[in-house]
């Protein structure tokens, strides 16, 4: 049986600014761009949160909610360093990280035989050290499986323990809602519940082919998540999948003649951080387009990333879906792995 941590710092960015500046830790907080520039907020603590603030918000919509909320740009070199930090603390207990971001990873440790071989007391020997190295606290969740360790880590926060055992898996589950559950949006969630079907338990009810009736692929997921199964190995190496740019505007764009002077600097910034990359691009390339209403939209096609005329078709595309003012643009191409770009090189050479 696996041995899953997945560590979570405490609204990471926030927390940086509130230990370098302890002034803010009872004030509601939050790190993201100025509502004057449209900018959204990256991350808040706490006593923000408990005013209805929230990640990905507009920062003009937070002020609204909370007045008094200090607002901070954020300083990603900082944040970087400390991440860092904890990064580093996490390879004194086991070689098999996956990071996700900047402020969580999970950790296999299933063979790591210090503390007795015992994953609780190796998620509180990170926690302390966390703390005492970095002074950003950290919630962890301990599971035999990935989007276990996940759910647990997220069960009690700030500064959280939770510990799901081998024989807590199946009574834990049947009364944990579907939203929970790895991979299951909003969108699903509510097409769930029109079926009845609330919890795993209820999701359990329903027999796989039902699910793979109404929910084709995905189906299988949830049949295979009710019942705890997930097989998903933690990835010492994340490959990356695309490559891309994009840039909300001060003002919006009133028109799609705007949108194509905009694209050309996004493009020109695309060929450099492409110049900069490893593996090859794929032939496929794609645009997207948020309109001053919020919706989001993008298109992609075949074609080279050294063309530009082609992203200003997919951008013509993608404008007329909506036709109003753009507030958001971006570019950016797949990527495709080493070994299958060689596959497509014997392919076409066959």
């Amino acid at each position: 049986m696996r041995k899953i941590l997945h560590a979570d710092c405490d609204c990471f960015y926030a927390a940086v600014e509130m230990r370098d500046q302890p002034a803010l830790r009872e004030v509601p907080l939050a790190v993201g761009g100025s509502a004057e520039r449209r900018g959204v907020v990256a991350t808040c603590n706490y006593p923000a949160r408990a005013f209805g603030v929230r990640s990905a918000m507009p920062t003009a919509k937070a002020l609204r909610l909370c007045p008094e909320l200090v607002v901070l740009p954020p300083d990603f070199a900082r944040y970087r360093a400390v991440s860092e930090q904890i990064q580093t603390l996490f390879t004194e207990l086991t070689p098999l990280i996956e990071p996700l971001s900047l402020d969580e990873a999970y950790l296999d440790v299933s063979e790591v035989e210090r503390f007795r071989g015992s994953a609780t007391w190796m998620a509180r020997w990170l926690k302390e050290q966390t703390l005492a190295r970095t002074g950003i606290t950290l919630s962890v969740g301990v599971a035999p499986s990935k989007f276990l360790a996940k759910i647990a880590s997220d069960w009690d926060k700030p500064d959280g323990l939770t510990v799901i055992t081998p024989a807590d898996v199946d009574g834990f589950l049947r009364t944990l809602s579907v939203a929970k559950l790895h991979g299951v949006g909003p969108a699903t969630t509510a097409k769930l519940e029109t079926l009845g079907i609330h919890t795993c338990d209820d999701l359990r009810q329903r027999s796989l082919a039902e699910l793979l009736e109404r929910f084709g692929k995905f189906g299988r997921h949830l049949y295979q998540l009710a019942r705890g199964i997930d097989e998903r190995e933690v990835k010492i190496t994340r490959e990356r999948k695309s490559v891309s740019v994009e840039t909300t505007f001060d003002h919006d764009l009133p028109d799609l003649a705007a949108c194509r002077q905009a694209l050309m600097p996004l493009f020109d910034k695309l060929q450099q951080r492409l110049a900069r990359h490893d593996h090859p691009p794929s032939d496929k390339r794609f645009v997207k387009v948020r309109f001053d209403d919020f919706s989001l939209t993008s298109m992609e096609s075949m074609g080279t990333a050294s063309d530009p005329h082609g992203f200003q078709h997919l951008l013509e595309q993608a404008w007329q879906r909506g036709a109003r003012p753009v507030r958001l643009l971006g570019v950016g191409v797949r990527l495709v792995p080493e070994d299958a770009q060689r596959q497509l090189t014997l392919f076409d050479e066959g």
